[in-house]
């Protein structure tokens, strides 16, 4: 998992899979992350992730709550075909935007940003 800062933005890629084996591993780097820096929005960039399972998606969900609380805006960016039915099958979607690329996900909050 790496992790970057783009403004107030965090964007973290997530490598291989996300499953009951490493979703507590996530969530603790993840959290730390968002009480150590001034982080409002959380991008998770699924570009080279293969396979989530439902720990995974507790994982996002409890990370949605939290930047809702900040205000923020949680979103997911480039998941492969398999892990795109995974969040569709499992309703995030509904809730959590799926964009294509991780620069059209933070072009998306400042066009929110410039038009609200």
């Amino acid at each position: 998992m790496t992790k970057i800062l783009i403004n107030n933005n965090l964007v973290v890629k997530l490598i291989g899979e996300i499953d009951h084996s490493n979703s507590n591993k996530y969530r603790h780097e993840i959290d730390d992350e968002i009480k150590r820096r001034p982080v409002r929005n959380l991008i998770f960039d699924f570009k080279d992730l293969d396979f989530m399972d439902s720990s995974g998606i507790g994982m996002i969900l409890g990370r949605y709550k939290t930047i809702k609380g900040l205000d923020g805006v949680v979103m997911i960016a480039s998941p492969k075909k398999q892990v795109e039915k995974i969040i569709n099958v499992s309703g995030l979607h509904k809730i959590i935007p799926v964009y294509e690329s991780v620069d059209k996900a933070i072009n998306s909050m400042r066009e929110v940003a410039y038009n609200g």
